[in-house]
């Protein structure tokens, strides 16, 4: 039902493949389902679109209707559960190592197993199946889905290239950036890596093979040949001796961590593990800016933040 709505919404599957984050075909084939389950078809496919049928317009009140009534039940199940339940916890690629003793033991928290891309990490605290995450996020999607993004810690990235090179700084303009086709799992990244090309003139390679991280990175590395930016995302693949790392300057580019929560979630648990690991960050300079100029995108929500701790 959710599926359905959001194409006879966006009357769009690319769009509302997109909103989902799925595939598209993926969506399609949940679409055709459907319908089969249904004995009608909901949507008219042809060149110039997609419309609903009247048998898609009168469903689409009732599933709006339903879907309600789902959110309503399971908001009301997270809240009386969470009242009495350890603090859930989702991350992407980092996280402190000494977390449960820096909130201690009254602030009784369960990191999830499941380490998922930024994007759905956000989408996961909105909706209450995760109380926190440490995520990133721009600015209008925390206004959107009400969250409020705390900076956690400000990670400068650097580039892999070739070791025969210098291992001094390389200029952000020398730079390749990957992007990959995989919007589902690489949004996030694709988004960062876009607005840092555009502003500093670094080089797009275009991917579709998940190589943003782990040895197909490495592999891509070599084939450019020359220094290409690293994602923050830690993996187990070992850069090889051929390569080695070199900083990024001119400017130095910054990821920025925010420790995410629902900004109507008042509980006393979730102020105090805040304040905590807010408090750490600060004794650890986790948040400090490098003293060389450096950049953010323009909807990273730290901006400000960022500049009062030069």
């Amino acid at each position: 039902m959710r599926y359905f709505v959001a194409v006879a919404e966006e009357l769009h599957f690319t769009r509302a493949a997109q909103r989902l984050y799925i595939s598209g075909p993926a969506l399609s084939q949940q679409i055709i389902a459907l319908e089969r389950d249904l004995g009608v078809e909901l949507f008219v496919r042809d060149r110039r679109g997609v419309a609903l049928t009247d048998a898609g317009r009168s469903l689409l009140a009732d599933a709006r209707s339903i879907l309600a009534m789902a959110d309503n039940a399971r908001a009301r199940l997270v809240n009386a559960a969470a009242a009495n339940s350890p603090l859930r916890l989702g991350y992407v690629s980092w996280l402190p190592d000494d977390i449960n003793a820096i909130l201690g033991s009254s602030t009784p928290l369960r990191i999830d197993e499941w380490i998922l891309p930024s994007h759905a990490q956000v989408d996961r605290v909105a909706e209450g199946t995760l109380d926190l995450a440490v995520a990133r996020v721009g600015l209008d999607v925390a206004q959107e889905r009400q969250l409020t993004a705390h900076l956690l810690r400000a990670e400068s990235l650097s580039a892999v290239g070739p070791s025969t090179t210098s291992t001094k700084s390389v200029a952000a303009q020398r730079v390749t950036v990957l992007l990959d086709a995989d919007e589902s799992a690489w949004s996030s990244w694709n988004r960062f890596a876009e607005a840092f090309s555009d502003d500093t003139g670094a080089k797009i390679a275009r991917i579709d093979d998940g190589g943003i991280a782990g040895e197909a990175f490495y592999s891509h590395v070599r084939r450019i040949g020359g220094a290409v930016l690293a994602t923050p995302k830690r993996h187990a693949a070992v850069c090889p001796p051929s390569l080695g790392q070199r900083p990024v300057a001119e400017p130095v580019p910054l990821w920025t961590w925010s420790l995410l929560h629902r900004a109507d979630d008042d509980r006393v648990s979730v102020r105090d593990a805040v304040t905590a690991l807010l408090s750490i960050a600060s004794i650890r300079d986790w948040c400090k800016p490098p003293e060389r100029p450096w950049w953010v995108p323009l909807d990273d929500p730290h901006r400000g933040a960022l500049e009062l701790a030069r």
